[in-house]
């Protein structure tokens, strides 16, 4: 009889032991399945964020191009005005040239 609670005893504490290994293995396995997740959604944000500062990196760039743009016609309009302002001031001159003339 002794034997046999020394047996139920033993099986016991072997259930115990087995039942104990199992539960650490099945928490293991969840942390592992928690931490890969979080892996792919970190890599997945900093894919997104990536993808967007690319977005705004071309946007810079067609804006900075629009600039430059910008300031070249802007450059030419000047020229074209200092061109027309020139040949104003040249007809005056040559008008109140004429005017002193008749007088």
């Amino acid at each position: 009889m002794n034997d046999q609670l020394v047996t139920a005893a033993a099986e016991d504490d072997l259930g115990i032991l087995v039942g104990a290994v199992g539960a650490a293995g099945f928490f293991t396995l969840l942390i592992v399945i928690v931490w890969q997740v979080a892996a792919t959604w970190r890599a997945r944000m900093l894919a997104a964020r990536e993808e967007q500062y690319r977005e705004l990196a071309a946007r810079y760039a067609q804006l900075l191009e629009d600039t430059v743009e910008l300031q070249r016609r802007t450059v030419e309009e000047q020229r074209q005005t200092l061109d027309e302002l020139t040949q104003t001031r040249l007809a005056v001159g040559s008008m109140e040239k004429m005017m002193r003339e008749i007088e």
